[in-house]
């Protein structure tokens, strides 16, 4: 599934889910080193948990971050 963000620097962001369980996160654009370590730390976990632990996080004044962004993608996929 493709999520169209909103609010932050990274445009899209891909992730696949299968009983739960994040396989795959891919974030387009946004602090590439960051991103890739979000989706590292999320590959094998379950998709609730990291919801639980990202969603709310905020970036500087913004009302989001992309991490609370793969949170809102997560729980459309799930």
């Amino acid at each position: 599934m493709t999520y169209k963000t909103q609010g932050v620097c990274c445009k899209e962001i891909s992730v696949d889910v299968s009983d739960g369980i994040i396989s795959e996160v891919k974030f387009s654009n946004g602090c590439d080193g960051n991103l890739k370590g979000i989706a590292e730390l999320a590959k094998g976990r379950k998709a609730e948990e990291i919801i639980a632990n990202l969603s709310g996080i905020k970036c500087g004044m913004r009302g989001t971050s992309c991490p609370d962004q793969l949170a809102a993608a997560l729980k459309k996929v799930i």
